[in-house]
């Protein structure tokens, strides 16, 4: 897994669209300790000095953090902040969030960067606000006017654009965003002032709210409730939605709400997080599993398990399906939990494996060894609850 997206404390012009990455390792914070293996401190006062950036040692940790990234925040600055604040070795997101929005940025730790592949091509749900009869060049507040009209919107108007947009539609990316031509990103032609052709790309709006919301008496807004299929850029949106009222628009604000059912309302911060204790911060943490709540869960006994984890198909009475979450037996007697196996394919009655844990990473989930990690022995977790289009 290779990590994407502009350098770090490059200013990348809002969009909202999947330019995906995931970090094995990652590279350096600038409030964080230098890279590398290194020894913790002992006694209580060096432990609160590795807390404020000291020495740490690097600790096998598996499970998924809700992040609400902060504004002016890279994606990869905020995961490399989480990955040090949890003593995380392994780590990474699951698809970009420019540095001007904000919002839910799942993060996943050791195992779960097996899956995140899933949150990658997740639905996705923002709120944009965009300002209306300005165009500017980056299709954003951080871009020069290139062109300024009257406004004269209706709500009417909105209603009529709104449905306009919402379904299958065409997008061209725009200029400033990650996405490569010939292995290099396009807001790095856009830099040189170089524009190159961009084919225009399906996306899918699957439910629009618009709604006029008056910056001040001067400048009227609108703000933007959208749930879309990956790769939509919301900058791109709120652009045509405003040459669609004939005025023109760029954007504003971003926030990501909802991602693959995981929703804003159960993230942390980075604050709280550097706040809490190392218990408390692996608290915050789901389980594996999470990222496989729309599997079919099937679990094998012990014998079926170990055969399974060693690539082997398994033969009973499934149906074909394409998406099974696989489980073991019980960790003991008189546990509900179930161990995650990995995932796997249902054709002709064989259970085919895909992505799978190695029995080190199954040990650690399931807190052998007095692992710190066993808060993520847990069965699949419940669907979250989903935004509210009825309000905006």
């Amino acid at each position: 897994m290779s990590t994407a997206g502009p350098p770090q404390g490059a200013q990348v012009p809002l969009g909202g669209s999947d330019a995906h990455a995931v970090s094995e390792r990652g590279g350096n914070f600038a409030a964080g300790p230098p890279q590398g293996e290194k020894r913790s401190p002992r006694g209580a006062a060096t432990r609160a000095a590795a807390e404020r950036g000291g020495k740490i040692t690097r600790r096998p940790v598996h499970g998924v953090l809700l992040l609400d990234k902060p504004l002016g925040w890279s994606s990869n600055d905020a995961l490399q902040k989480a990955k040090w604040l949890m003593r995380a070795e392994k780590a990474g997101h699951t698809g970009t969030l420019d540095p001007l929005a904000t919002g839910l940025l799942p993060l996943c730790f050791g195992a779960a960067t097996k899956f995140s592949q899933l949150q990658l091509e997740a639905d996705k749900t923002y709120e944009a606000v965009a300002r209306l009869g300005v165009k500017t060049s980056t299709g954003d507040a951080e871009g020069e006017v290139i062109a300024e009209r009257p406004v004269k919107v209706t709500a009417q108007d909105l209603q009529r654009v709104a449905i306009r947009f919402t379904g299958l539609i065409r997008q061209i990316p725009p200029m400033h965003s990650a996405l490569k031509k010939d292995g290099k990103a396009l807001y790095e032609y856009a830099r040189a002032g170089i524009e190159v052709e961009r084919e225009a790309r399906e996306v899918t709006i699957y439910k629009l709210k618009l709604a006029l919301a008056p910056v001040d008496i001067e400048h009227e807004a609108i703000k933007i409730i959208a749930k879309c299929s990956k790769g939509t850029y919301i900058r791109t949106l709120a652009e045509d939605i405003g040459e669609a009222l004939g005025c023109g628009a760029h954007l504003t604000a971003l926030r990501r709400v909802e991602t693959g059912g995981f929703d804003v309302a159960q993230c942390v911060t980075l604050a709280a997080l550097e706040a809490m204790t190392n218990e408390e911060r692996l608290s915050q943490l789901l389980p594996v599993a999470s990222l496989l709540r729309e599997h079919t869960v099937v679990t094998l006994d012990e014998e079926n398990a170990g055969r399974f984890l060693s690539g082997l198909r398994r033969r009973g009475s499934w149906p074909d399906n394409g998406q099974v979450a696989v489980y073991g037996p019980s960790a003991g007697s008189g546990q509900a939990a179930r161990a995650l196996l990995g995932t796997a394919h249902v054709v002709a009655g064989e259970l085919i494996p895909g992505r799978l844990l190695s029995p080190l990473e199954i040990e650690q989930i399931l807190g052998e060894g007095g692992s710190e990690s066993s808060v993520l022995y847990a069965a699949p977790p419940a669907t979250p609850q989903k935004t509210d289009f009825d309000e905006i």
